[in-house]
């Protein structure tokens, strides 16, 4: 099977819910505390391509910094991927990284998609 990384959380319920069903299936993965490291802007464009998403669509908009920094009309890519490498917390979570492709999974069927 193909390596298997995840962007996790451990206070997050949907990061341990991913951590747990990855684990069932006996998958070894590779754990990235992204709060604790954050990841570059080139893991981070790497991150998005895979999604298929714009940084915009990654934000955590209930977070406090996302308020504070007034992100709410930021549409500049790059600016947004260098707030969220500078403040990690704005990612959303978990991410689960397969090959060329990537999840949130957020609900969780979409992990069990990812590893069909």
């Amino acid at each position: 099977m193909q390596n298997i990384q995840i962007w996790h959380n451990p206070k997050c319920s949907k990061s341990r819910n991913a951590m747990t069903l990855l684990e069932e299936k006996g998958i070894n993965v590779n754990i990235v505390k992204y709060l604790e490291t954050s990841p570059s802007k080139e893991q981070l464009k790497d991150v998005l391509k895979k999604l298929n998403m714009k940084a915009s669509e990654l934000l955590r908009t209930g977070e406090d910094i996302y308020k504070e920094l007034n992100l709410k009309n930021v549409i500049d890519e790059e600016q947004l991927i260098e707030i969220m490498v500078e403040h990690p917390i704005l990612i959303e979570r978990p991410i689960i990284i397969k090959g060329d492709k990537a999840v949130i999974a957020r609900p969780i069927e979409k992990l069990e998609e990812l590893l069909k």
